[in-house]
Order: C-alpha cells, then sequence, then structure tokens
C-alpha cells in the first residue's frame, strides 16, 4: 500500500467514527464500570486489531464495516431469581391409533350357577353360634350339613361400574334349618371370583328366613324375606313375607325400600302357663288322691281357637273326675302325658283347672317333676307359633 492510499484510508475511517458516534447513546454508569474493569484486559486486543484493520488492506477492511452483520457470539448466562419452576406441560393423550394403552375395561362380574359352585368363595362371617366355614370354601347344590348349599343367584350392575355382578342366596345348612344370606360377588382383573358384600341375613328374631332375591334395573337388590322359619311343625306358607329393596353404599348394602318389620302373624299366638304342686294324700278307700292347680292365659291381641295342654305325670297317676269338664275329649283315657285340650280363649283371658288326681291303692310313688306344657292351635287343630314360647311350660312337682 502506498503512503497515498494510506492516508485516505484513515481519513475515511476517522469519518465513520465521528458519524456512528454520534448514533450512540452515552452509556449509563453500569456500563462506564462495566468498560473500565475490562479497559486494561482489552486494551492489548484492541490495538493489534487496530493495526490489522489499517494495514490490512482496503477492501478487506471496508468490507468488515458494511457488510452484513456477524453472528452473535456467546451469551453470558441470567442470573437466576427465587420463583416456583414452570411446571413441564401435561403431555397430549395420544391419539386412536398410537402405541399408547387404551382404557382397560371393567371387569364383568357375571357367574353361572356351575361357575359359582365350581370354585372357592369367601363369604361374610355367619352370626355367632355353630356355622359354616366362610373362608375360601366351596358352595354345594345340596342340602348337606355343614355345608354352604347355594339356593339362587341374579345378576346386575349393583355397583353402578358399568359391568354386571352376581348376587347369590346361601344357606349355611344346620339339620332342618340353619342361618341364611345375600352375598354379592364380583371379578377381580385376574378374572377371580372376589366378595363384594352381605346384602342381608336371617337373625334369631326376625327375618329368620329368605324365600328369594331378585336384581332390578337401577342396581337394587330385592329380597323376599320371612317372619318365621318354616320347619318343626310350622309350615312355609304361614311365614309373613315382604319384599325389601337393599343399595350399595361404597362400603357396605342398605335398605333402601319395603318395610322394616313384621306385625304379629296370623298364624302365632302368645299363652301362658303356671300350675301349683300336685300332694297327694291318703283318701278312706287306701288310695292317695290330690288336686294341682293349672291356669291358662292367653297374652296376646287375638284369641285361640284350641289349647293343648299336656301333664307329663307318671303313668299311674290318673285324672280324677274333679276339675276336668273344661277339657274336650276324655282326658282319663290318655296315656302319658295327660291331656286335655281346652276351647276359645279370648284375648287376655284366663282359665283356671283344679285338676285332681288319684293314685291306686298299693302303688308306690316317690317325689318327683313333671312337665306341664300348653300350646296355643288354630280352627283346624294345627299348633300356631307361640312367640313367647319361654313360658309355655313349667315343672310340676308330686310327691
Amino acid at each position: 500500500m502506498s503512503e497515498q492510499e494510506t492516508l485516505d484510508f484513515a481519513e475515511e475511517f476517522a469519518r465513520y467514527r465521528r458519524t456512528a458516534l454520534a448514533e450512540v447513546e452515552a452509556p449509563g454508569p453500569a456500563a462506564v464500570r462495566r468498560t473500565v474493569r475490562g479497559r486494561s484486559r482489552r486494551r492489548l486486543a484492541a490495538t493489534a486489531t487496530t493495526a490489522l484493520a489499517l494495514f490490512g488492506g482496503s477492501a478487506v477492511g471496508y468490507a468488515a464495516m458494511s457488510g452484513p452483520d456477524h453472528r452473535p457470539g456467546p451469551v453470558e448466562p441470567t442470573p437466576s431469581v427465587s420463583a416456583s419452576p414452570t411446571p413441564p406441560p401435561t403431555p397430549t393423550p395420544s391419539p386412536a391409533g398410537t402405541s399408547s394403552s387404551p382404557t382397560t375395561p371393567v371387569p364383568d362380574g357375571r357367574f353361572s350357577r356351575s361357575q359359582l359352585l365350581g370354585v372357592p368363595v369367601t363369604l361374610p362371617a355367619w352370626r355367632a353360634g355353630p356355622g359354616c366355614p366362610t373362608s375360601q370354601t366351596r358352595l354345594t347344590a345340596d342340602a348337606r350339613d355343614g355345608a354352604n348349599s347355594l339356593l339362587a343367584l341374579d345378576h346386575g350392575d349393583i355397583d353402578g361400574d358399568g359391568a354386571v355382578e352376581t348376587v347369590a342366596l346361601v344357606q349355611c345348612v344346620l339339620g332342618t334349618r340353619g342361618p341364611m344370606q345375600v352375598v354379592a360377588f364380583d371379578r377381580d382383573k385376574e378374572g377371580e371370583v372376589t366378595t363384594v358384600g352381605r346384602v342381608v341375613a336371617t337373625t334369631i328374631d326376625k327375618p329368620q328366613w329368605l324365600f328369594a332375591l331378585d336384581v332390578v334395573g337401577d342396581g337394587t337388590v330385592r329380597v323376599q324375606v320371612g317372619d318365621i322359619a318354616p320347619g318343626g311343625g310350622w309350615p312355609a306358607e304361614w311365614s309373613q313375607r315382604q319384599w325389601r329393596g337393599y343399595r350399595w353404599k361404597g362400603e357396605s348394602f342398605a335398605q333402601v325400600s319395603g318395610p322394616t318389620s313384621f306385625g304379629q302373624n296370623p298364624h302365632s299366638a302368645d299363652i301362658s302357663v303356671t300350675t301349683t304342686d300336685l300332694v297327694l294324700t291318703t283318701a278312706d278307700d287306701g288310695s292317695r288322691t290330690g288336686t294341682a292347680t293349672v291356669r291358662v292365659r292367653n297374652r296376646g291381641t287375638k284369641p285361640v281357637a284350641h289349647v293343648d295342654l299336656r301333664l307329663g305325670v307318671p303313668a299311674a297317676v290318673r285324672p280324677d273326675v274333679d276339675g276336668w269338664a273344661p277339657c274336650e275329649g276324655e282326658p282319663q283315657d290318655s296315656s302319658d302325658p295327660v291331656t286335655c285340650t281346652l276351647g276359645r280363649l279370648a284375648a287376655g283371658a284366663e282359665v283356671r283347672l283344679d285338676l285332681s288326681f288319684r293314685l291306686a291303692e298299693g302303688i308306690a310313688l316317690g317325689t318327683g317333676k313333671a312337665d306341664v306344657r300348653a300350646w296355643p292351635m288354630d280352627a283346624g287343630f294345627d299348633l300356631l307359633l307361640d312367640v313367647n314360647d319361654a313360658d309355655n311350660q313349667v315343672r310340676m312337682t308330686y310327691r
């Protein structure tokens, strides 16, 4: 480069600086402090750059000042501030056809009779006293003593999850009776039977029997309950029956419809009996005679057509003449026990019987006790249920 070219380039550079600096805003205090701190470190590099610009050639130097902007260099990170971090965006559900898993369907809890009989199940506990197994036990199709017999079943969506469950009527067979309960079953994700809970069960009081069940469209489990358990001379048709509805409440079933109690059964009554001791004394003919006073009371609210009275005295002690007139038939002809059938006894009424007995001469008789029992009967002489049979029998001492 010639001396003239060098002077022309220097003049051009000076003019550029005057024009550019006029457009630059005066730096603030912060910028000045940064400039002062970095001045000593940048002085050497700036001197070398200026020398290169002055002596590197006019074409290269001018292009560096008037060409397109350079790619910016690294930027110092911004100081952090105390703030809650922004949560990551919620992932958008994958559309149909992608690799994401579809919604798992609710297991279907429908079991047929044969399926339920073929797998072990767990039952809610039976009431206190002799009972049947409850943990992983097999239901049976017959009334085998000491087993859980499957009597009936139905299906429906009882918990509102959109799938069907199974409801079963089960009895713990104990002789001719045994407690009963309605149990709901479902299916878990592995396809196994799982127990939802007990819908209703029989009690010692009422209901004593469950006759049928039915699941309706809204998930209500309807159970036909009976006040008195059949058996022991009590026919099933005499039991009062009610349909009661039960719904699943998240943790257990609760009654939502139907009656909650029973009135007095029309085939039941409430009578009681009391007696005095029978003391035999020697009569003029050498026999021994005595009288026992027996009282029978109707404590119920309805009349009783007949009362069956039985006295379990020894066979040698026979009914005498006095006091037996209210009895129908011939009590003296009855064997052990001596039987007296009384007629209609109104509600709240009481009958007193002064019954005489005779022991033939020469027959020895020590001291003992005899059962005296009274039982209500209907017009057809069928025994009725006594709602409080604890007072239907007493012991009579004879001597």
